[in-house]
């Protein structure tokens, strides 16, 4: 509807309408209707990578969800002792981690809190 600038200027979303061609057909009288359905307003990305919302300039920053599982690693730490770690994902509920330290006691986190032995 407006250019970048203007978009920012008067408080409105950078964006253009979505309109979809359907075509309906009745399968008793064989009768087809074309229609053009408006689906709705979308955001444009702009020039530089970033959408104009309500006069707003936004970027998107995706983040990756860990799937729930259970995730083991392994570290040696720098006088050649052997570290490991297993960190429990549940559907539900709080997070565990598993580690050891230097001297192969085993610590527990809690939803990344403080160590437990």
């Amino acid at each position: 509807k407006y250019p970048v600038e203007e978009s920012k200027e008067r408080d409105v979303t950078y964006s253009a309408p979505l309109r979809v061609k359907v075509r309906l057909i009745n399968k008793e009288t064989g009768e087809v209707k074309d229609q053009d359905v408006f689906m709705g307003d979308f955001p444009i990305m702009t020039d530089t990578g970033t959408f104009i919302i309500n006069g707003a300039e936004r970027v998107i920053v995706s983040q990756l969800v860990r799937s729930p599982s259970v995730y083991f690693s392994g570290k040696v730490d720098k006088n050649g002792k052997k570290g490991f770690t297993a960190t429990v994902i549940p559907n539900r509920g709080a997070w565990l981690e598993y580690e050891t330290d230097a001297k192969d006691v085993v610590y527990v986190r809690i939803d990344r809190t403080r160590k437990l032995p």
